[in-house]
Order: structure tokens, then sequence, then C-alpha cells
């Protein structure tokens, strides 16, 4: 009998037909040589620091760091997976063969081994490995069952991640906590949340010191076309004025002409990133929303497997593509010129096995949308990936961009017009692309008039006052994006590919991430804008640790993850380097005599007060809701402690010639001058003076 163990039901359900195991059990489907079972995610999780020693259940620094000799999993306290898991167990025991169904990806390779070592399987084991749970797919999996030796290096990052987040995060969390934390709350540390919050602490640091500065621009309008001063900006309007009487009488000659012709490729297919960042830009989805949206369509087989972090495809799937563009029926108007070739492109931009590794990108599947119940949501992502699918296919976009410089007395000017010649891929999205045309740069002239080098007439200058403008906060989609690329801005899609190896956490995990630090009160959205509370400012600013905070050494540990799941790194090595940081940080801590005092919100855990407790929360798991007793006031040590008395939303910020309101982009205008308040003021000095002005 062979035992195939899925990752859920309903995937268990979809095989098990397909196997012609058609008898329904308690916990597995059963036919034809094949007993169908199946998981609920993770059955088996790490132990507790209390499953090892009584010594590591109370909360204490004497006790850290703690790190096992051996490590050792035991199955969740939950009745449900006890009885699922005994099902398990009694089918491997009597199996004479196991194959891994399970999600083909490096937790769904955790979820499972972690099943089987504690079922003490000793059976041969073989992987099926798929890409979408089309009945088609599911058949060719089976047909090309792999060993799951193949797969042991996957594991081996798998666990060498789960691992090294316990280490940091049991550890540091307990640490900070009992060194720091006013109050019975917890102070949650992880190694990619605590990065990725020190990435939005860092960002709304330089918005509120941001000083902003006018500057002005010159213009002119000849014969309908706007042309600008090569110059750029002007510091003072004195300055710009006088350009402006200089040359108003002047005539404005043209000095040279040039058009360029040029091509825009499709956009990249689809990675979960890049989705969830598209998705946030254009429908205000959360990445956690988009990651249950894709999910869904992919087990609703209309979609491909979507925790992927590549853009390509494999050349195997070339052959298969006109089958998927015939199953895409609602979308046959932009499907049939491509079906109508002798032959599709094939593009290096699209197809390059040497960039895909366990899996392609999102892509649809070859089945027909309108015989699956979608909802409108969806609908929506769904649509997102069609188009991007069907785009990749079409020929490039074609323009020519139209350079005209002219002369104004001694003083230089530049004009510049984009005219598409062909649509190409861009048909695809006229409706989108002619919103974006109402929205383009002023500097863009569109189609221009016939010009000719010497002509020479009159023009209508213009001065334009600007003022510099902040650093944006980060939304989802570019706190994703920031993850990525380990805190750097990358608009490139070469370079953003580049620069993934050193991205921080993975694309599956990233949603999960955002969510814990909202949970967790560090971070708060008003709107799309995410923003730091003073927890979250407090936690970074208390943590000097750069490897627990740094967006780029961060992701260097997620390099090193990535060359073990290759075989060309030692997870035992990664292991080993995680413990002696860890030791190397409980030593600078207890060292730190500073004493800042963090304010904990009152729905975060509490930690255990005794032997009852055992383990600090891990990133993205809850541990119930705290009851706590009010805490003292804190000492005012920081800016942002020192609320704002007119709007109190803002808190007071140091600027050039006094202390203002961080509030002033939305309107409050609250500035107390250097001149009655000195700049010498501490925090709480000048906090002081204030709370008198309420009374």
């Amino acid at each position: 009998m062979k035992v195939c163990v899925t990752e859920k039901p309903s995937v268990a359900r979809d095989i098990a037909n397909i196997l012609g195991a058609t008898v329904r059990r308690d916990g597995y489907y059963e036919g034809n040589g094949y007993q169908v079972t199946w998981t609920f995610g993770h059955l088996c999780e790490l132990k507790e620091p209390g499953d090892y020693t009584d010594l590591w259940k109370r909360w204490s620094l004497s006790a850290l760091p703690m790190i096992p000799p051996k490590f050792g999993i035991k199955l969740k306290d939950d009745e449900g997976i006890r009885k699922q898991f005994h099902v398990i167990e009694t089918l491997i025991a009597s199996a004479d063969e196991v194959i891994n169904c399970g999600d083909a990806g490096q937790e769904g390779e955790l979820i499972q081994r972690w099943v089987y070592q504690k079922a003490n399987c000793h059976k041969p084991v073989m992987r099926l490995w798929i890409s979408s749970l089309t009945d088609e797919s599911i058949r060719e999996g089976f047909q090309h069952l792999q060993p799951a030796s193949d797969f042991d290096n996957l594991y081996f990052a798998g666990l060498s991640r789960a691992i090294g987040d316990w280490i940091l995060g049991m550890n540091a969390t307990r640490l900070y906590t009992q060194k720091y934390a006013q109050s019975q709350g917890v102070l949650s540390i992880g190694r990619v949340q605590t990065p990725t919050l020190a990435l939005i602490v860092a960002r709304q640091r330089e918005i509120e010191n941001f000083v902003p500065e006018d500057y002005w621009e010159i213009k002119t309008l000849y014969r309908g076309v706007t042309f600008n001063s090569t110059k750029g900006r002007y510091k003072t309007e004195g300055d710009a004025s006088q350009v402006i009487e200089h040359i108003h009488e002047l005539p404005l000659t043209v000095t040279g002409i040039e058009t360029k012709n040029g091509r825009e490729a499709p956009p990249r297919l689809f990675d979960l990133t890049s989705l969830q960042v598209e998705c946030n830009k254009k429908f205000s989805y959360t990445a956690d929303e988009t990651l249950k949206l894709i999910q869904s369509l992919y087990e609703k087989k209309v979609t491909t497997y979507p925790r992927v972090d590549t853009t390509y495809l494999s050349d195997d799937i070339y052959p298969k593509v006109p089958d998927t563009l015939r199953a895409m029926v609602p979308y046959a108007p932009l499907t049939a010129p491509l079906l109508a070739l002798p032959k599709l492109p094939k593009s290096k931009k699209v197809f390059d096995n040497s960039k895909v590794t366990d899996h392609h990108a999102i892509i649809p599947t070859n089945v027909d949308p309108r015989t699956v119940p979608l909802s409108r949501d969806e609908k929506l992502v769904y649509d997102l990936v069609a188009k991007r699918f069907i785009a990749a296919f079409y020929p490039d976009c074609e323009f020519a961009t139209t350079t005209v410089m002219a002369s104004i007395g001694d003083y230089e000017f530049k004009a510049t017009g984009k005219v598409i010649l062909k649509d190409g891929w861009r048909s695809i999205y006229k409706k989108t692309q002619e919103a974006e045309e109402k929205s383009k740069d002023d500097d863009d002239n569109g189609t221009m008039p016939q010009m000719t080098v010497g002509e020479s007439g009159p023009h209508e200058p213009s001065l334009l006052k600007k003022t510099t403008q902040p650093p944006k906060p980060y939304t989802e989609g570019t706190l994703l994006r920031a993850m990525e690329t380990a805190g750097k801005t990358v608009d490139d899609d070469e370079l953003r590919d580049a620069m993934k190896e050193n991205g921080i956490g993975r694309p599956s995990t990233r949603a999960a991430i955002i969510e814990t630090l909202f949970r967790r009160k560090y971070i708060r959205k008003e709107r799309k804008s995410l923003s730091a509370t003073l927890a979250g400012c407090q936690l970074i600013d208390t943590i000097k640790e750069p490897l627990l905070k740094s967006a780029k050494l961060t992701g260097l540990w997620e390099r090193k993850l990535r060359q073990i799941e290759r075989g060309e790194y030692s997870a035992q090595q990664f292991i080993d380097e995680l413990k002696q940081m860890v030791n190397e940080i409980v030593l600078n801590v207890l060292r730190d005599n500073s004493g800042p005092s963090i304010i904990v919100e009152q729905d975060t855990p509490k930690r255990p007060k005794g032997p009852a407790g055992t383990a600090a929360p891990q990133a993205g798991e809850g541990q119930g809701q705290a009851t706590e007793k009010k805490p003292r006031a804190p000492r005012i040590t920081r800016w942002e402690q020192v609320i704002c008395p007119v709007c109190g939303k803002g808190h007071m910020v140091k600027g050039r010639t006094g202390f203002g309101c961080s509030e002033y982009r939305n309107g409050c205008q609250t500035v107390f001058p250097f001149t009655d308040y000195p700049a010498d003021l501490s925090p709480a000095e000048l906090n002081s003076r204030l709370k008198k002005l309420k009374k």
C-alpha cells in the first residue's frame, strides 16, 4: 500500500480522486492501492524552552542564553491534531511506500519531514513536486515522482530557519523584555520582524527630521510647447525673477532637434512580492490579503503555485502556453491575435531555466476561470495575473522621443515629447494607459508641432514656486520591496533580481511579518501609510546590536539560508554562528546600565511569572490577551514622547529655529521658537514647559 500525505484535506480529496482512492475512511481516502491522508499545516513544532529543563520555564536573565544541546519537536497541543497524527502514524506503520504530497516549498517540506520523524517513519519516501493543482499537473507529477533525498537540502534550509528563529527569538525576546520592558508586557524580537520595524522607524525619522526648502523653476511656452530651463532649480526667488526679466523681451531660438525611437518590453511576469505590491497599489489590499487571495486561486486550480520569488518560466512550459491561452475564454479578444500566429514568440525575458529553481512565475492554468466560482476580489487578482501573462507574448511598445533645445539670450531651455508609434503590449491595458496619460509628467509635451533649427519667435515665460518633499512613508507595497532588497530602493527589474538573494524574509513569510508588527502594536496604518508607534521607536532605539535590526546584515543571513538550500553552505555552521551571535548579544545587553524603559501596549502578551509559563512568543504567533496593571508614567527621554499641545496628534521635532510639530504636513503650524524655548532644552524640560501652557 502506498500512503500519500498532503498538507490539507481539500488537496487530499483532489489527489484521491485522480488516483482512484474513492472510499472515504476516518481521516483518509483509500482505494486502488493508495491511502491518501492529510495534515492541517504544521502538526509539529519545535519544543519550547520549558520542555527541555525546568530552569527555562521561568523568565530569568540568569538563565540566558537558552541553547538546547539538541533540538527536538513535539505535537501541537490540540485534540484534532493529535487525532489526525494518530491516523497518519498508523497508516505509515503498515505502508510499503510513503509519498510526500506536501506543499512544494521549503515550509511544506519541513511540515512533512517533522511528521515523518514524529511517526518514526523508516519506509521509502518519494516526493510529488508540482506547480499547480490541476488534474493534468497532478497526473504528470505522479508519473515523475522523485526520491525524497533529492530534497534534503531544502529540508535542511527550512530546519535551519526554524532553529535560527527559535534561538534568536526566544533568547532576544526574554532578554529585552526582562531588561527593558515596563510592566508585564512582552517585547517581541525576531530575526526578520525587528529589521523590518527598523526600516519603518528609519523612514519615519527621515520624514520627521526633514526640513522643507522652497525653490523656483523657470518655464516658457513657445508654440504650445513647454520649455524648461536647463539650469534646473533656483534657490531664491530674486535670482529666478532676474532671469525672467532678462528673457521676457528676448525671442526664443531653436538650436537643436533630436528624435530617437525606442522600445519598451512587456512587464515581467508576477512573483509573489510583485503581485502583492501591484495589488496594494491598485486595490489597497494588504500583503496578507493578496497572499490569501492568490492561494485561494491556486487551490481553485486557476493559477499556479503562488509562493515564488522568480518572474521567469522554465522552457518546458512553452509548449503548454497555447492550451492555457485557449482556456482563458473571457480574454479571447486579447488571446486571439496570439493564437493566430504560426508560432508564439519565445523571449529570454520570459523563458530562462537558469532563473527558475523550485517553481516558475505565477501564471494562469489551463482551467477556464468561468467554470470556477470566484469572489470579486479573486477576479481582480486573477485579472492582473491573466493580463500580465498575455502581455508577455505581445510585441514591444514602440515610441519616439523628441528633444528640442532652444536658447533665449544666454539661457538654454529644453522641451521633450514622447509619442507612441505602436501600442504593442500596452493595447492590453488601454484604459489604464489613458488614465496614466492624464496624470503624466508635466515635462512631457506628447506630440509636438514641427519645428526647425534656427526658427525664432516670442514666448511666454513663467516662474513656478515649489517645495522640496520629504521621503514618502512606507506603504505595505513599498515595504515589501524594501524587505526584498534589504532596504535599498530599486526600480530596475534586473537589479531587483540580483538583490533578492540578500533580501530579508521569504516571499511567503513577509506578509505574516508585517501582520506580526501590527499585532505587537509596533506599527500602525493611516490610510495606506505605515508608521511606527512610540513602543516601536523606543524598541529600535534601545537595540544597539546591528545584527538584530540591520536589514543588510539580516539579508546576509537570508543569503546563507538560500545557500544551504542549494547545498553550498553548511546548516551546522549556520546554527553555530547564530549561537555565537546570541551569546554575544546576551553579554552586551547585560552590561548595559542605561536602563531605558519601554511601554508595552495593553493587549500584547504578558510574560509568565512562574513555572506555568514556558515560551516567549514567536513571530507570527498570538499568545492571548494581557490584563496588566496601569504602568507608571515613563521618563521623557526622546522627542517622540513630547506630544504637541495644540493638535494632540503629533510630537515635537527640533528644527533649525525652534521646536515644531511633526504633523506640520497635515496642517498643524505649531512652532515654539528658540528665542522663547532655548535649543538646549532636553525633551523632559520641554515637555514640562508645554504642560504648564495647557494649565
